[in-house]
């Protein structure tokens, strides 16, 4: 085990190397100048000021240099500051990180909730009212995209239940209340999302297990039904289900970017799409090395999560 994980991290390197210098070139790339967009568009800064704040932020060597000098800053654990608000990036990921992961985990609680039980409910009432119901619940989130559906939401509580999120981050310490209040519908909006996909891996798994001979025999020896579905089928059936769940990891963490945007949530979303208004190089390339470090760790503790559901599976 011990070795599979050391060789799944050093493995893990030529990913992140590639990540970096993909998301590196974007920025070069991108039209635009992030100095202009700093100084703004009113052309009152003259080329000398220009050219000098040009190589106080490093921004006039050689682009193999800029890239050095960032990869050392992210080996070191200082990626160094932001060109718009001159602020250090640690301290701009100390506020957002924790507004993400607590959206990311409330999506992936809801979306579980929902996905699970409905997907076995399916695969035992097979070709039931049940069932069609949540096939086109399942259709209906792989259909339905998250800026359309957030927005939905806001306008039905809006209009018909006269209700709006509380606008103004409040963490979970200082009012649970007022944080699960703002948390909830962006939460359940990701939520249903992600349940499209794991619901229908669910009922497709579940169906399949529940015609091996194991289940047979547990039928035949008697056993409650509830115990044959949950004990037998549905925990050798969540090896694909969970395969589908690490593959949506990352479609949550995009989904967050736009559903941060529309409920006005200060996490690591709406701060990367401000530093890409604002062609802020380093913030940009610091979340994306540090969205894919995160897709890469959870992309590993779902493999090892194999093993503890399939006892059959060793990893050497």
């Amino acid at each position: 085990m011990h070795r599979y994980v050391i060789r799944r991290l050093l493995l893990a390197l030529p990913v992140l190397a590639l990540s970096s210098l993909i998301v590196f070139g974007l920025m070069r790339v991108m039209p635009g100048d992030a100095l202009i967009a700093l100084m703004g568009e009113s052309g009152n800064v003259g080329e000398k000021e220009l050219a000098k704040l040009r190589k106080d932020l490093g921004l006039d060597r050689p682009y193999y240099e800029q890239y050095l000098l960032w990869l050392w800053q992210l080996v070191s654990l200082n990626p160094g500051d932001s060109i718009f608000t001159n602020q250090p990036i640690p301290v701009s990921l100390k506020k957002a990180i924790p507004v993400t992961l607590e959206l990311a985990t409330l999506a992936m609680v809801i979306g579980l909730v929902i996905a699970v039980p409905i997907g076995v409910l399916s695969a035992t009432r097979q070709d039931t009212s049940a069932d069609y119901v949540g096939r086109i619940v399942a259709v209906s989130g792989l259909s339905i995209p998250d800026f359309w559906l957030g927005t939905l939401v806001i306008t039905f509580a809006a209009i018909w239940v006269h209700w709006i999120p509380p606008i103004g981050y409040v963490s979970f310490w200082e009012s649970p209340s007022r944080n699960l209040q703002q948390f909830l519908l962006p939460a359940a909006v990701l939520g249903f999302r992600l349940s499209a996909a794991t619901m229908r891996m669910t009922r497709s798994t579940v169906l399949e297990t529940l015609r091996e001979d194991y289940v047979r025999t547990a039928w035949a020896k008697g056993l409650a039904g509830r115990v044959v579905v949950y004990k037998h089928a549905l925990k050798n059936a969540l090896i694909p289900v969970v395969t589908i769940i690490g593959g949506q990891l990352g479609v949550l963490l995009a989904g967050t970017v736009v559903v941060e945007q529309i409920f006005a949530l200060p996490g690591m979303g709406r701060l990367t799409v401000e530093a890409i208004l604002y062609r802020d190089y380093p913030v940009v390339q610091t979340n994306v090395m540090l969205v894919a470090a995160t897709l890469v760790t959870l992309n590993l503790l779902v493999d090892l999560t194999y093993a503890w559901l399939d006892p059959r599976i060793r990893y050497q």
